[in-house]
């Protein structure tokens, strides 16, 4: 089996699974009680938040657990523009976002607030200028995602969040769910920034939101006011100490990990320039090492994803959270694609376990398929 499907989720490390058993069978008290088992599992969870601040740089404060990405993405965006609605109810994104960014956002749009949307050049990218000329003196918020998570493109979000420090009442928050271990990133001028576990070879339904202390959020949730009443519910100690494993193994092999990730992608985009039909759609410059997205006009995107996996190797078509609605890419459409090319899309997604080896047979299967598929259609 060859897995390129890195993006949508990753494969846990065998010691982030052996972590969770652990914590699970020898630690399963609820961290609120106040036993001794109680006191041992909080003591977890202290030391799993203090670990994760030291790895990301930030005070341990600032680090809250959630269930994951959407999560994460929700009580940011909403908990954001909840908290400041008396200060102003103007918030400004992109039109390349994450669903989970994207449709928070709607939800705000039609409580009242007012949304711009930036559009993308033809590489999927805005520009400092951009954000700059849409803020308004009743602008609260801006959401701008770090890494697109189709395409691989990075946004300058550090640029983005030193100008806005100019104007103090505007949160920035970053949705950094594909960036993490991959494309770094300095916390200095981001105010809330997301994270998702599965992402990083932790365990779905784990999350991280990183909230600069100052920044005030409304909480999404009404419970028992875990989390310093930011985020209810009885937290989920085994699966944030495998995260926190998962988190510190990744960003150790991010060291030397990227540029040989980073050579690979150059290899396969290359080797796929040459294939006849192939138009890609990931820039070679300030994108990610991760992610490759290209096109085959004729061919559906969901046609070749199957005839490779009758080989046994996996891609994706759009993000894993719409892949299945077949509709065109929206990131894609946004870059001024047409829409036989976005709606014959593939991404290619790798970690730091795959292969030359693994990428040759891909480029050898996609190569196959191309030819079966278009002599079988004409």
């Amino acid at each position: 089996m060859i897995y390129l499907d890195n993006s949508a989720t990753t494969k846990p490390y065998k010691e982030v699974l052996d972590s969770f058993l652990k914590v699970s069978s020898d630690y399963f008290g609820n961290p609120s009680s106040i036993h001794s088992m109680g006191g041992e599992v909080e003591m977890l969870l202290h030391r799993s938040r203090e670990t994760i601040a030291s790895l990301l740089n930030v005070h341990h404060k600032e680090v809250i657990f959630t269930s994951g990405g959407t999560e994460s993405n929700n009580l940011a965006i909403k908990g954001c523009a909840w908290s400041k609605k008396q200060v102003g109810n103007h918030v400004i994104t992109t039109a390349i976002e994450h669903p989970s960014v994207t449709n928070a956002i709607k939800d705000l749009e039609a409580e009242g607030f007012e949304v711009t949307v930036l559009p993308v050049n033809r590489e999927g990218r805005i520009t400092t200028n951009q954000v700059e000329a849409a803020i308004r003196k009743e602008t609260v918020l801006v959401s701008i995602i770090h890494v697109n998570n189709e395409t691989g493109v990075i946004q300058p979000v550090e640029e983005i969040g030193e100008l806005l420090s100019n104007y103090p009442q505007v949160t920035f928050h970053v949705d950094h769910i594909q960036g993490i271990g991959k494309v770094p990133l300095k916390m200095d001028f981001i105010d809330l920034c997301s994270l998702s576990a599965h992402k990083f070879h932790g365990l779905k339904g784990n999350g991280i939101l990183l909230i600069k202390n100052g920044v005030k959020l409304h909480p999404l949730l009404s419970g028992g006011n875990q989390e310093w009443t930011l985020r209810s519910g009885t937290e989920n100690v085994a699966g944030i100490v495998a995260m926190t494993k998962a988190l510190r193994m990744t960003l150790e092999k991010s060291k030397s990990g990227i540029s040989d990730m980073l050579l690979l992608k150059n290899d396969c985009m290359h080797a796929l320039k040459k294939l006849d039909g192939v138009f890609l759609h990931t820039p070679e410059c300030k994108s990610a090492p991760h992610i490759i997205n290209f096109s085959v006009p004729g061919i559906k995107s969901e046609v070749l994803v199957h005839a490779l996996g009758t080989k046994k190797v996996f891609v994706s078509t759009t993000s894993a959270c719409s892949s299945k609605r077949k509709t065109p890419s929206k990131t894609l459409m946004a870059m001024g694609l047409s829409r036989e090319k976005a709606e014959s899309a593939i991404r290619v997604s790798m970690t730091y376990h795959t292969t030359k080896q693994e990428i040759q047979t891909f480029l050898n299967e996609i190569q196959h398929a191309i030819i079966t598929i278009k002599e079988v259609t004409r």
